[in-house]
C-alpha cells in the first residue's frame, strides 16, 4: 500500500474525539451521497415503470400498429379495409411483425331498464390475441369470439358495468343505427375487465367480428383494419416507415386508400404526456448529482482546512503537490464509493419492497394505475452510477488542486 492511500485511510477512519469539525462534515457528505443516489435509483425505476405500464395498456387496446382506411364514404365514415390474405402476407413479410389480427368497430348503445350509454363495439375473431384482457379480467370468464357465427357474447369494462349496474350473466340490449334504420341485438355479458385506463374503459366493449360485420352490412373480407404486434417497441417508427412504403397510398378495388399508423400517432395525448416524464426525471437526476457533488466538495474542503498543518508537514518532508492531492482524492473515492454503494442498496431495496407489496398507492382515475409501478432498467442504473462517479471525481480533483497553491511554512503555522 502506498503512503497516500495509507494516510487517506487513516483520515477516513479517524475517530479522535478531540476533532469535532470534520466528522460531522464527513457524515453529512456521506448522507448526501446516499440520499442522492437512492433518489436517482427510485426515480428512474418509477418513471420507467410508469411509462412501461401505461404504454402497454394503450398497446393492449390497439396493438403497436394499425392498417386502416384513410378514405371517407358518402356518410363521412371511414371505408372498410379489404383484409385479404395477400395484404396480411405483405405485413407478415416484415421480420419485426409477430402477430396480425383483424378487427371491426361500430358505434352503438347499450340499454338497461334504468339507463343507457353510447359505446364503441369492437368485433374480434378467433385470431385475436386476448391475453391483455385476460390479464385484467375481474369477473366472469373470457368469451369465445368467432368470425363465422354470432355467439352474442360481450366483454365489458368495470366502468361500464358499474355505470349501467350490469353483472356477468346479465342479458342486455344493444341498439345500432345504419342506412336501414335502427337494429337491436341481445347480448350476454360473459366477462368484466378493468385496466384503469379510463379513456378506453368507458367506451370499449368486445364482441364477435361476425356480428359487427353483419351490422355494418360488410362482406366477410371487410374489416375496420389490421392490428399489428412487433418484437421491439423501440423500433416502432422504423417499422411504421417500412410497412408504410409498401401499403400507404395503395388503393383497393373499392377505391379505398390505406395507411399505416403506429400507436403513438393514434394516441398522441397519452404518449406526449409520458414524454414529459423524461424531462422530470432528468431534472431530478441533475439536482441530485449537484447536491451530491456539493456535499462531497464541502466535506473535502473542511477536511483540507482541518488537516492543513499535516499538509504543511508533508510538504516540508518532501511530499509533492501531486502526492498531497492524491491523498485527498483517495479519501474522496472512499467516501463517494461508500455513499454510492449504500445509496444503490437502499434505492433498490425501496424498489423491491414497492414492487412486491405496493405500499404506495395511486388514484387510478388520474394516473391510470392503482399503485406506483417499478421497472428495473439495469443499463440506466449503471449509467447513472458512472455519470455520478465521473462528476464526483471531477469535483474532487478540482477541489484538491487548492493544495498545490499552499506554502509549507504558512500551512505549518496555520491555526
Amino acid at each position: 500500500m502506498n503512503f497516500e492511500r495509507f494516510i487517506a485511510k487513516r483520515i477516513y477512519a479517524n475517530t479522535d474525539g478531540k476533532r469535532q469539525i470534520s466528522r460531522p462534515a464527513i457524515r453529512i457528505a456521506l448522507i448526501g451521497i446516499i440520499i442522492g443516489m437512492a433518489v436517482m435509483i427510485v426515480s428512474i425505476a418509477v418513471v420507467m415503470g410508469f411509462k412501461s405500464e401505461v404504454s402497454s395498456k394503450v398497446v393492449g387496446f390497439g396493438s403497436h400498429l394499425q392498417v386502416i382506411s384513410v378514405t371517407l364514404d358518402q356518410d363521412r365514415q371511414l371505408m372498410p379495409v379489404l383484409t385479404t390474405d395477400s395484404l396480411e402476407q405483405v405485413i407478415r413479410h416484415n421480420p419485426q411483425v409477430t402477430h396480425v389480427q383483424r378487427y371491426t368497430t361500430k358505434m352503438g348503445m347499450l340499454k338497461t331498464s334504468d339507463d343507457f350509454r353510447g359505446i364503441q363495439f369492437k368485433g374480434v375473431g378467433e385470431e385475436y390475441d386476448l391475453s391483455f384482457f385476460k390479464q385484467y379480467l375481474k369477473e366472469g370468464k373470457m368469451p369465445v369470439f368467432s368470425s363465422k357465427e354470432s355467439t352474442n357474447q360481450l366483454l365489458i369494462s368495470q366502468r361500464i358495468a358499474s355505470d349501467l349496474k350490469i353483472h356477468t350473466g346479465d342479458k342486455v340490449y344493444a341498439y345500432f343505427v345504419n342506412e336501414n334504420g335502427m337494429r337491436a341485438r341481445r347480448f350476454t355479458v360473459c366477462g368484466i375487465y378493468e385496466t384503469h385506463l379510463s379513456e378506453y374503459d368507458r367506451n370499449t366493449v368486445l364482441t364477435d367480428i361476425y356480428t359487427i360485420r353483419k351490422l355494418n352490412n360488410w362482406d366477410p373480407e371487410m374489416s375496420s383494419g389490421f392490428e399489428i404486434a412487433i418484437r421491439e417497441f423501440e423500433r416502432l417508427d422504423e417499422v411504421t416507415d417500412e410497412l408504410g412504403n409498401n401499403i400507404n397510398k395503395v388503393y383497393d378495388r373499392n377505391g379505398c386508400m390505406y395507411g399505416v399508423f403506429n400507436i403513438r400517432q393514434l394516441a398522441p395525448n397519452i404518449f406526449s404526456w409520458l414524454g414529459v416524464l423524461d424531462m422530470n426525471v432528468i431534472m431530478i437526476l441533475v439536482l441530485m448529482i449537484c447536491v451530491a457533488s456539493f456535499t462531497v466538495m464541502s466535506g473535502l474542503l473542511i477536511i483540507m482546512l482541518e488537516r492543513i498543518n499535516m499538509i504543511g508537514i508533508l510538504k516540508s518532508l518532501g511530499a509533492t503537490n501531486y502526492s498531497v492531492r492524491k491523498i485527498f482524492v483517495n479519501f474522496s473515492v472512499m467516501l463517494v464509493g461508500r455513499g454510492m454503494l449504500w445509496g444503490n442498496i437502499i434505492g433498490l431495496l425501496i424498489c423491491f419492497v414497492q414492487s412486491q407489496f405496493h405500499l404506495f398507492r395511486l388514484n387510478p382515475s388520474v394516473y391510470y394505475l392503482d399503485a406506483v409501478p417499478i421497472r428495473y432498467d439495469w443499463l440506466l442504473f449503471a449509467s447513472v452510477n458512472i455519470i455520478t462517479l465521473v462528476i464526483s471525481f471531477v469535483v474532487v480533483f478540482g477541489s484538491s488542486y487548492l493544495m498545490s497553491i499552499s506554502r509549507p511554512a504558512r500551512t505549518m503555522r496555520f491555526e
